[in-house]
Formats: structure tokens, sequence, C-alpha cells
């Protein structure tokens, strides 16, 4: 079974390994705060425990995430539909319920984009396509897990891949990163 996604990008195999890009709607930069990256790794430490995901790789920035995902139970679009649909309704409860300083704007904006979608949302904080890129070879893999940890540095963020927590790149570097991943070679 395949499930489609925008630009006619599919996963095919829903047991292979992926690079997949998240992206928060109107590439609002709402991972500027640590408590809404920290939920992005906490709920792929839940669907590691509890769906059957292993985590090959990953990097959040300011407002996307880029990923190495594979289902070990052949169900990577379920587990994405379930991670981007918790991590949604997590991120606007918590813009609702903690401090804030834009969650006047913030609010509306997430309204304003579920508004355009025949969704019965109140907010929609993710955009529909994660063009999903089946890694089919070792070469191709190591390309997108550079591009990955490489993120970073090109943004001017660290100087060094291996330096910028909240990616994976310290545990390829023969370190340990914030979060358990599993290495993929």
């Amino acid at each position: 079974m395949s499930y489609e996604f925008a630009e006619g990008y599919k996963i095919r195999d829903q047991g292979a390994t992926h690079f997949l890009t998240f992206t928060i709607m109107g590439w609002i930069d709402i991972f500027t705060r640590q408590r809404y990256r920290d939920m992005m790794l906490e709920s792929m430490q839940f669907c590691r425990k509890n769906k059957g995901l292993q985590v090959g790789a990953y990097v959040i920035m300011s407002n996307h995430l880029h990923l190495m995902w594979t289902a070990r139970e052949n169900n990577l679009s379920d587990i994405i539909r379930d991670f981007k649909t918790h991590t949604s309704k997590a991120i606007t409860r918590s813009i609702e319920e903690e401090p804030e300083s834009r969650r006047n704007w913030l609010l509306h904006m997430f309204g304003f984009y579920a508004n355009r979608t025949n969704a019965n949302d109140y907010f929609k904080v993710w955009t529909g396509n994660n063009h999903p890129e089946e890694l089919y070879s070792e070469h191709f893999l190591r390309s997108k897990l550079n591009y990955i940890h490489q993120n970073p540095v090109k943004a001017g963020l660290v100087r060094e891949p291996a330096h910028y927590l909240y990616s994976s790149a310290a545990d390829y570097a023969g370190g340990k990163g914030i979060m358990d991943i599993d290495l993929l070679f």
C-alpha cells in the first residue's frame, strides 16, 4: 500500500528507511523556543518505544525537521500521521496555556491556515507534504545524512555539525546526542 503526498512523493515501501521533511505552515519559526523542540524529541522517543519507529537521524531547525525514519512494523505513514497530529495538538495547547509572547499571532496564523483547508481543525501547524524519499542506496543515505547534519552549519548556528544540540550529528561523530537514536551504520 502506498501513501500519497503532495507533489507526487509517495511512501511505496512502508518499512523502508525514508528521508522526510516536516515543515511548519508559513515557515513560522516555532522551534526557536526550547519547549517546542523538546516536544519533538519527546514525541520521537514515544514513537520509538511504543510504535516501532526507528530514528536514524534528525535535525530540528527553527521551522522544520529533517528526519531519517524507518518503521519496524511497516507502518511509516501511520507513524507520521500520529506524530504530526499529536505534536500539532501539543504545540497549540502549549501556545494557549503557557507563557508565549507571540500567542495571539501564532494562534491567528495557525487558525488562518486551518481555514484554508477542508479539515475540521481549528489550527493547522504542519504542512501536508512530508517530501518522503526512500533511501535506496548507501551513497544516497550518506548524502541525505550529511544534508541533515549540515543544516545548522549552513544556517550559521554552529561551526561543526556535532555542536548543534538538536541533531543526531554528535551520535555519528562518536559522541552521544540529546536523544537516543538508531544508528544507520
